[in-house]
């Protein structure tokens, strides 16, 4: 398994990180405990020491989850959760409703102080090596949210300060009163807007990020064909990217690297991956699973090497075939 560091903050992490959003069940169709904690432990099993979780998962399911499975393991663990997404409060913005809880966008320093306790008591540890915020609340003042980030570092709660769904404008801001150690941004090969976006500023100012859905919630993997149908309140029944036209397209795409998958001995989903994080300014790749099987294919994905010339021939594909598709 491949290690980087996490900006300047001195965290080596695997480059496989282990998102456990879908674990919490809400949007997923369900959670099975059971079966989420074997796949945590087969992730550590197998390299992967980056876990990523937050509150709004679930509304703490994923955390207590999370605190299940690494109870007695911590120091494997590089944790990584999440502020800002609120239900505990009506400040701020309505983002919105969870299992009856209406869900609001607030970076408060009260909200952050509260947040940060609920989350080491519901994951069973007394420090936190990644905080990130969830998504940026237009209510309160960035300096502010930040000066309560640099707190809890300072009082030890937090090694390292993240923040996700930001701009260019936001990171500045952010920049401006502290040491922002890493992005957390979607990014895949079918949606690569970062790449003129965020990741020039990351790249030169050496953040880390991590992206996530890197497998565009399991349409790269290789393994969700035109037919497949999904049930209950699985957010993919909606999400224009899985229409079935575009299914077909991505299809295509999985057939025109299969070659170089099974030249080199991986799954398709091991070849996205591994892609991926040869990108220009991705540091690490967060991949849910949900099961053993899921957590030791992506883990094994860490330790996958592409040339340049397998980089460029994939990323010529990706652009071949993902043109073509409706994202909206």
């Amino acid at each position: 398994m491949q290690t980087r560091e996490i900006g300047n903050s001195g965290i080596e992490a695997s480059v496989i990180g282990l998102g456990t959003w879908a674990m919490g069940g809400w949007m997923w169709g369900g959670t099975d405990e059971k079966a989420s904690i074997d796949a945590i432990h087969a992730s550590l099993d197998h390299g992967v020491s980056l876990i990523d979780t937050a509150p709004a998962y679930g509304l703490g399911v994923s955390e207590e989850i999370v605190g299940k499975a690494i109870k007695g393991r911590r120091d494997k663990v590089v944790l990584a959760t999440k502020c800002g997404l609120v239900w505990h409060t009506n400040k701020g913005n309505h983002f919105f409703d969870e299992n009856g809880k209406p869900v609001h966008r607030y970076l408060g320093a009260d909200a952050i102080q509260h947040e940060v306790e609920q989350s080491l008591k519901r994951l069973q540890t007394d420090y936190l090596d990644l905080y990130i915020t969830h998504w940026q609340d237009p209510t309160t003042p960035i300096a502010e949210t930040m000066e309560a980030l640099l707190a809890l570092k300072k009082a030890g709660k937090i090694r390292a300060i993240g923040i996700s769904n930001a701009n260019q404008a936001e990171l500045e801001q952010y920049q401006q009163t502290g040491v922002v150690d890493a992005v957390q941004e979607k990014y895949n090969l079918i949606e690569r807007q970062l790449e003129q976006s965020l990741l020039p500023t990351t790249i030169k100012t050496n953040v880390a990020c991590l992206s996530y859905s890197s497998l565009a919630m399991g349409l790269l993997s290789g393994k969700i064909t035109p037919e497949r149908v999904f049930t209950g309140d699985d957010q993919r029944i909606t999400d224009p990217m899985f229409t079935i036209e575009n299914r077909r397209w991505v299809q295509k795409f999985c057939q025109s690297i299969e070659p170089i998958a099974r030249q080199k001995n991986v799954s398709v989903a091991q070849l996205v991956i591994a892609v991926t994080l040869q990108q220009p300014g991705i540091t690490y790749a967060l991949c849910g699973a949900r099961n053993v099987a899921q957590a030791i294919e992506n883990a094994a994905a860490g330790s996958v090497v592409l040339s340049q010339e397998e980089v460029k021939f994939i990323d010529a594909k990706s652009h071949e075939f993902f043109g073509e598709l409706e994202l909206a």
